[in-house]
């Protein structure tokens, strides 16, 4: 995964080759104010894939997030940073910012803390409804699908199988519903004691474990 422009919460990532030049796939994350879920999220994201990909040389997945109400400018919340190192993740460097048109329109994959905050950025236009998905949403969709029907990553690349996993979890959103309206929902735990936010860093990282699975074709390490 390679780092787009240094700063403003995105900082440096991992990749995988093979990749054409110039070709990437962007996974934007998005909650409210960009200092606590969706910054756990990024930063969880990046750590997975790199645990799985390894080679820092190559290009491909580009990871990282803003908020619809963004504190733009903003460190991390001090509890998310502790649960990211608990969690054996790199929260340094971290500033918070404003979700823009230009994220929306740059990503290839959204996905949002909310129901609220999907609906959020499938206003803002740009084609954004078939790759956007609650977290949680497309954790259920991709466990799903069958990954004998996803590209190769080790022919056709990483960025390839990202986008045809993509096309597979919308056309399946319609087909596979949520049990229940909460299902979907990370819930928010600015200004709450360290405990919730260990609590919604397992949930966040317990979701996003099968979707790294399938967007690198490789589990785990154990």
């Amino acid at each position: 995964m390679t780092a787009p422009e240094t700063g403003r919460g995105i900082g440096n990532g991992y990749v995988q080759s093979p990749v054409l030049p110039g070709d990437s796939f962007r996974i934007l994350h998005v909650s409210t104010g960009n200092v606590c879920r969706s910054p756990i999220t990024e930063r969880l994201t990046r750590h997975a894939l790199a645990a799985r990909l390894g080679d820092p040389s190559a290009g491909g997945l580009v990871v990282e997030s803003a908020g619809t109400w963004g504190h733009e400018g903003a460190p991390m919340e001090a509890n998310a940073e502790t649960v990211l190192s608990d969690l054996g993740a790199d929260p340094t460097g971290f500033v918070g910012r404003e979700l823009l048109d230009d994220h929306v329109i740059r990503a290839d994959l959204v996905l949002t803390a909310t129901r609220d905050h999907r609906a959020q950025v499938i206003s803002m236009g740009h084609s954004a409804g078939l790759r956007t998905f609650t977290l949680k949403e497309f954790t259920r969709l991709v466990q799903a699908i069958d990954p004998a029907t996803l590209p190769d990553p080790r022919e056709a690349g990483v960025v390839e199988r990202a986008r045809a996993l993509v096309r597979a979890a919308a056309a399946l959103r319609g087909w596979l519903l949520a049990p229940s309206l909460e299902a979907d929902e990370v819930y928010d735990p600015y200004g709450a004691p360290l405990p919730f936010f260990q609590s919604v860093g397992s949930e966040i990282s317990a979701a996003l474990d099968p979707v790294v699975t399938a967007l690198t074709g490789r589990p785990e390490q154990v």
